[in-house]
């Protein structure tokens, strides 16, 4: 079986320059500067690499590398290896100085013609940047063997059609397979490791469909509220900022069928066609699949933490969902009948995002029913953060002289199972986009299929002028949501 490059043990980028596009913002600053440190520190990155970045403000190259080499280690990059580019993302005098600063590290670095540019700037800036770059020639390989690759951060686009227009302005410039749409839940190891479990364990795979399933809930819960991002969530909300990318890529990944390898093609055919039989709601039903909520002050008399609109940058009258929870199904032979609930929110509890199938109980308990009192259903749950791991719940006898069952567990621990440093998602992604490997990545039929899930519920809310459901602050969302899981008997998992 071709499992492809990205589960190579010698993995390192090949000659090439990293452009970070929006190199004095914060994504940069907090992520990606200390993912391309991290690369080098582990050896990771050739002598013959070289970072540049790119932005309207304005500083010059020696500024620029004493600020990364100070804050990140980046020293190995003296001598030429750090350079800056000052200038407007529309304005074509940028790109021309760029693509002259390329072909100087080309031939003073021996970067080879390779070229890997990462957007990470607001949306509006995505298409004068990449016009930018077609403007200058830089969206095609300056060598015969060399490559130019586009990493583009979400959000992809705020809805099917706007996404539609960004990927006609993409591939107006660049070919697919230049591509690399980034979700950074994606390079998490242990979003990674939902492959691992189902793939390659033969005990699991028997039980993972619907005879024996009874019920999922796919949780991605936040602890923090909008901070200072309240202007931009204004324009997101959950459904847009998690829901679309996190919530159904991880969802794809757990329910999909076996793919032929483990290469990028075989496995994105699959996560397709899982998005693909995902059943739409409709206008009419989208008040029994779909609950939405605001978060209000809440806390403790000590920590009394604020309501959403009470943040900064958010419309005091706002309709923002800050919760989402959804009842999905599955209109496929392995999953039909099974309801699959997911949910996200800020202000929640606990920060933990998890994967949890629950699933049917025993056709016949010849155990009486009063010694079972304490027993729950049997579930796999997958820890995705924290506390990586996974726990088996399953039903066993209490010690003692009468037959009483009550639900136990077992563990695994990543920290505790493996002595390896797990890399950051972005050291992952940066890496693989560099070598080429796309596996981790999106493709553009499965950006459009989860807007195609997504925007029916969307465009409901939006045109729904009673008042949204609230929750406070530090609880586990509005009471809708209980309800909706409710109604056939089930309820949420809230971890501690």
């Amino acid at each position: 079986m071709d499992i492809g490059p990205q589960y190579s043990n010698d993995r390192s980028a090949p000659p090439s320059t990293l452009v970070i596009f929006g190199a004095s913002g914060d994504l940069t600053r907090r992520k990606l500067i200390p993912a391309v440190a991290s690369l080098a520190r582990h050896g990771r990155l050739p002598k013959e690499f070289a970072l540049v970045g790119v932005a309207r403000t304005p500083m010059s190259d020696d500024e620029f590398a004493a600020s990364i080499r100070a804050d990140n280690g980046l020293g190995d990059l003296a001598g030429g290896g750090l350079r800056y580019v000052s200038g407007g993302y529309d304005d074509p005098e940028t790109y021309k100085n760029l693509a002259t600063l390329l072909d100087e590290l080309d031939q003073q670095r021996g970067t080879r013609g390779n070229h890997l540019f990462y957007l990470s700037t607001p949306p509006q800036a995505f298409t004068p940047i990449i016009n930018g770059l077609a403007g200058a020639g830089l969206n095609r390989a300056r060598t015969e063997d060399g490559f130019a690759r586009l990493v583009i951060e979400k959000p992809y686009g705020t809805d099917l059609n706007s996404a539609r227009q960004l990927d006609a302005t993409v591939h107006s410039a660049f070919e697919e397979p230049q591509v690399f749409r980034i979700d950074h839940y994606l390079g998490k190891d242990t979003v990674q490791n939902v492959l691992a479990l189902r793939f390659a364990n033969s005990i699991f795979q028997p039980i993972w469909d619907r005879s024996w399933v009874d019920s999922v809930q796919i949780t991605v819960a936040e602890t923090l509220g909008v901070g200072t991002r309240g202007s931009f969530y204004e324009t997101a909300g959950a459904m847009r900022d998690i829901v679309q990318n996190h919530v159904l890529q991880v969802l794809a990944l757990a329910l999909m069928e076996p793919p032929a390898s483990f290469g990028a093609e075989a496995l994105r055919n699959e996560k397709v066609k899982l998005l693909q039989a995902i059943r739409l709601p409709t206008d009419r039903d989208v008040a029994d699949v779909a609950v939405r909520g605001q978060y209000t002050r809440g806390g403790t008399r000590a920590e009394l933490m604020p309501g959403y609109r009470e943040e900064e940058g958010v419309d005091p009258l706002s309709r923002t969902e800050t919760y989402a929870a959804l009842r999905l199904d599955v209109d496929n032979w392995r999953w039909a009948g099974v309801p699959f609930y997911v949910r996200t929110g800020k202000r929640l509890p606990a920060r933990v995002t998890e994967v949890a199938l629950t699933f049917q109980r025993p056709p016949h308990l010849p155990i009486p029913g009063n010694q079972l009192t304490e027993l729950e259903a049997d579930a796999l749950i997958l820890r995705i953060q924290p506390n990586e791991g996974i726990s088996l719940r399953f039903g066993a006898k209490v010690p003692g002289h009468s037959f009483r069952v009550r639900t136990a567990s077992m563990d695994f621990s990543y920290d505790q199972t493996f002595q390896e440093e797990s890399p950051e998602a972005y050291e992952r992604l940066i890496l693989d986009a560099l070598l080429g490997d796309a596996t981790l990545f999106i493709r553009t039929d499965e950006v459009e299929q989860c807007w195609r899930i997504v925007d029916p519920i969307i465009e409901h809310w939006a045109n729904d002028k009673s008042p949204i459901p609230t929750y406070e602050a530090a609880s586990w969302g509005p009471s809708d949501a209980d309800r909706l899981i409710g109604r056939h008997g089930r309820s949420w998992r809230n971890p501690a």
